[in-house]
């Protein structure tokens, strides 16, 4: 009986970090995600393959994004649900064809 306790008491522990780790690292993929998107558009910039204005309208869309972001997780105390997290890696994928889509569009600065 004691045995059985003490497994299953070890088996939720194991369930409960696999599920914190398991949001800990999409939130990690969100960021990294941003990441690499700034640093697109940046080198965008750079090379004058985005003007100025195509830079400041694709900079807001990622603030806007990144502020429904926090505030789906300030709604679910901190972390995203399955659902959520697929309509930012959605979101986030339209974000992304937009800065490919102005970086190759042949307006120069």
């Amino acid at each position: 009986m004691r045995r059985t306790k003490i497994a299953i008491t070890i088996g939720a522990a194991v369930i409960a970090a696999a599920a914190t780790a398991g949001a800990a690292s999409a939130s990690g993929r969100i960021a990294r995600r941003e990441g690499v998107q700034q640093g697109r558009i940046a080198q965008g910039i750079a090379s004058g393959q985005l003007t100025a204005r195509e830079a400041v309208r694709l900079e807001r869309r990622e603030v806007g994004l990144n502020r429904e972001v926090g505030a789906m997780r300030r709604a679910n105390g901190g972390v995203l649900t399955p659902g959520e997290r697929g309509l930012v890696n959605r979101q986030q994928n339209r974000l992304s064809h937009g800065i490919w889509r102005l970086k190759h569009n042949d307006r120069r600065r």
